[in-house]
């Protein structure tokens, strides 16, 4: 059956239609840079690390666009959603995840572990690359906040994704905050592959159902 919209219901679903494009472009830019770039470790090195060098600007291009998509999308969640604290905090929690894609693109995360070539292992932290990961890790409490903020919200399969989603995000961000690397790096991948999943699904899920 065709779900007819109001005019209200089609700005709603435009919005959630940025959430849920937003995940498949990041992770699409993300790994075709780390598949491509030369030094570029995908066992080793955070995608951060590619807002350096010459083609540096492809990352932070990435950062804002997706980060400007996610704003949308948690525009789109206030307004798919019903009246409640899941309606005020889930569009908060996924707007600071959003802002704070912005402010790592504007940010940008300092040259590290041989990356670009020159790099050094361990170099000093500079002001903004200081700044980088207190905003991501601002962002990611952010996200992790509001995988569990919509799983009292949802029920069956949605609400469990979302559970599995915060405690995985939060395992994959402390195990790359402890400076480890290797399996690790890898697995915080694909910590964020999943959590662009979630929201993916999320944006589809309200998507469907706005009227």
């Amino acid at each position: 059956m065709t779900i007819q919209c109001t005019p209200t219901g089609r700005i709603t679903r435009s919005l959630l239609g940025y959430g849920i494009v937003a995940g498949p472009i990041y992770v699409a830019v993300s790994m075709a840079q780390a598949l491509t770039r030369d030094g570029f470790d995908l066992s080793r090195h955070a995608w951060s690390l590619l807002s350096n060098g010459g083609l540096g600007w492809i990352q932070i291009a990435n950062f804002v666009v997706t980060g400007l998509m996610t704003l949308a999308a948690a525009a789109g969640l206030r307004r798919a959603l019903p009246d409640g604290r899941t309606r005020t905090w889930a569009p908060v929690l996924i707007g600071g995840y959003g802002a704070s894609l912005i402010g790592a693109g504007v940010f940008r995360a300092d040259p590290a572990q041989g990356f670009p070539a020159g790099a050094p292992e361990t170099p000093a932290v500079s002001w903004h690359g200081a700044l980088h990961f207190a905003i991501g890790g601002v962002g990611f409490l952010c996200l992790i906040a509001a995988c569990l903020v919509l799983a009292g919200h949802f029920s069956g399969a949605l609400a469990w994704f979302s559970r599995i989603t915060a405690v995985v995000f939060l395992a994959g961000f402390a195990g790359i905050a402890s400076g480890s690397h290797g399996p690790t790096t890898l697995a915080f991948v694909a910590a964020v592959v999943i959590a662009w999943t979630w929201l993916t699904t999320v944006s589809l899920h309200l998507y469907r159902t706005a009227a």
